[in-house]
């Protein structure tokens, strides 16, 4: 096992919450507080972070925290120790823990809270409520000798590219021939300098996300005999790696929004939900937002939803949803607490897959503010 640093599990973190994910204007994730660049043993993951968590984090020897909600969320104009967020923050600096918040980020990645979520609710059929994000898909056009073509398409497949749905390593391949004279000060792979040359070559094509642009053309320069090898990188008319807020699901069999209320508060371990609808009625496509999603009721209008399940729902948004005809399930902002077991299951098995000796602890402590009487 392999002694790992700060850098390097957030980098894996990143790996599968990437922050261009974020869906928020300014929203403050990464790095909040502290250093990543030192040895990392322990991680504590939670919801937030508050006095009860850092001295857990203390008590547990824990050198990182990963948290959804981000401790410092608008700009600081002064850290002032004689109040409670500065008395935080100093804390964390004396005892040496790094905090890092991934938030919206972490809604809209696969297997993040939006899935979490939806498999604590045992949810088929899913799509994504909101799309946020897209990638364009691009081609890359490279001709080579027919002796170094597999070569070529191994290293492009090993790279990320033709990723088809199911399928991989997808590529085209044309037969032709390739004409070139070399000049003096050239130093070809074929053919001989002053004179014209004609080399049988292959056209190999090869799609791939735009992400993975540099990542391609390196490997096809690693592997290609030629010093001026002749390709073209073409921007196609559609888009992949589509993600975003939400999701969209049914339930595995029909049930009333009194039982479905009832099964939200025994799935998702809160005392009590707040019911917009007809308690009778039956239920069955679900559309769901953890935290606030209050302006997704008409995308969950949209979808076809019998229910909008979502936290923090507004008096007069609840009106508004009632007048359209969709019914709410509002168990809470703190749902969001389901990410605390996901990412340490994640990151632990993330971690040993790379030979990481990292431990991650979930919080026992519990940050819902709200007591119900």
């Amino acid at each position: 096992m392999k002694t790992v640093n700060g850098q390097e599990i957030i980098q894996l973190f990143e790996s599968w919450s990437p922050k261009k994910l974020a869906c928020m204007e300014n929203d403050p994730i990464g790095l909040a507080i502290g250093t990543l660049n030192k040895p990392v043993n322990k991680v504590l993951v939670t919801l937030d972070v508050n006095e009860a968590v850092v001295d857990e984090a203390i008590a547990q020897g824990c050198e990182l925290i990963i948290a959804h909600h981000p401790p410092i969320f608008r700009r600081l104009a002064n850290i002032r120790t004689d109040n409670p967020a500065g008395q935080l923050y100093e804390k964390l600096i004396k005892h040496d823990i790094a905090v890092y918040a991934a938030h919206t980020n972490l809604d809209v990645a696969n297997g993040g809270v939006n899935d979490l979520l939806a498999d604590a609710l045992q949810l088929e059929n899913r799509s994504i409520l909101e799309e946020t994000y897209a990638e364009d898909v691009l081609k890359l056009v490279v001709f080579i000798p027919t002796a170094n073509a597999e070569e070529l398409r191994e290293a492009l497949a090993k790279a990320g590219a033709g990723r088809l749905g199911s399928y991989e390593a997808c590529s085209y391949t044309s037969v032709g021939e390739g004409r070139f004279r070399a000049r003096d000060g050239a130093n070809p792979h074929v053919g001989l300098i002053g004179e014209l040359h004609v080399e049988r070559e292959v056209k190999v094509e090869v799609v791939f996300p735009a992400s993975l642009k540099n990542r391609l053309l390196k490997a096809m320069l690693n592997v290609h005999p030629y010093e001026e090898p002749a390709y073209d990188v073409i921007r196609l008319d559609q888009q992949t790696n589509i993600m975003g807020l939400g999701r969209v699901g049914y339930l595995p069999q029909e049930m009333t929004l009194h039982e479905f209320a009832e099964f939200v508060k025994q799935q998702l371990d809160v005392p009590t939900v707040r019911v917009v609808g007809d308690l009778q009625s039956k239920v069955k496509k679900i559309a769901l937002v953890g935290g606030d999603g209050n302006k997704y009721i008409y995308t969950a209008k949209r979808a076809g939803a019998d229910v909008f399940l979502t936290g923090d729902m507004y008096f007069h948004t609840a009106q508004d949803a009632q007048a359209i005809g969709l019914q709410i399930v509002d168990p809470g902002h703190h749902v969001e607490k389901v990410m605390i077991a996901g990412v340490a299951k994640k990151m632990a098995a993330m971690c040993k897959d790379k030979n990481f000796t990292v431990e991650f602890v979930q919080t026992t402590i519990d940050t819902e503010p709200f007591l119900f009487v």
